[in-house]
């Protein structure tokens, strides 16, 4: 086998360096990942949900904002067409188990919460989001009555008066729904 010089190794190391930095790439993404947070403004516990299979935290009932999830993932660049499904379960009495006589994780209770929970419903909506530039901070889901939901992107807080979507936490639940 013929033997390699010193410039002949160096060489060689020098390709395989240049081949390996070719395979990575500094290009960006084309998602970027973004927190997941939810907002209820219904009576009703929404006990679980995601955001194009990301989930999100349990949300009490007229809770202003709930824990970040990660992540979320959004298309770099946004597109008219951009939409989001939303799935999620609703607890419609969610403090009614503080009202019963059993003792708590009796079985007389268990059974209680077992037929409890067959009143939970579940839903699933497909939203528009709405457009965002190149930073996108949280997927921010609006859980309003009637079983509609809104997404956001807005890197503001509802505390900041720049937030867009401060409407929904002045909306008022009605007592009947329109029939979809």
């Amino acid at each position: 086998m013929a033997r390699m010089g010193f410039v002949g190794v160096c060489g060689f190391v020098l390709l395989v360096s240049l081949l390996t930095l070719g395979a990575c790439s500094s290009a960006p993404s084309k998602m970027l990942g973004a927190p997941v947070t939810g907002y209820n403004h219904t009576s009703a516990a929404i006990n679980r949900f995601s955001v194009n299979g990301a989930g999100g935290p349990n949300l009490g009932p007229y809770l202003g904002g709930g824990a970040e999830v990660c992540c979320g993932m959004l298309p770099r660049v946004w597109t008219p067409d951009l939409r989001a499904i939303v799935e999620w379960e609703k607890d419609p009495d969610p403090y009614s188990y503080g009202k019963w006589s059993e003792r708590p994780y009796s079985d007389a209770w268990t059974k209680r919460m077992n037929e409890h929970t067959q009143t939970y419903s579940r839903h699933k909506a497909v939203v528009d989001i709405p457009q965002y530039g190149e930073n996108v901070c949280a997927l921010q889901v609006h859980f309003l009555p009637c079983d509609q939901v809104r997404v956001s992107t807005t890197c503001y807080t509802p505390s900041n008066p720049k937030y867009p979507d401060r409407a929904y936490f002045e909306m008022k639940e009605s007592t009947t729904c329109p029939v979809l």
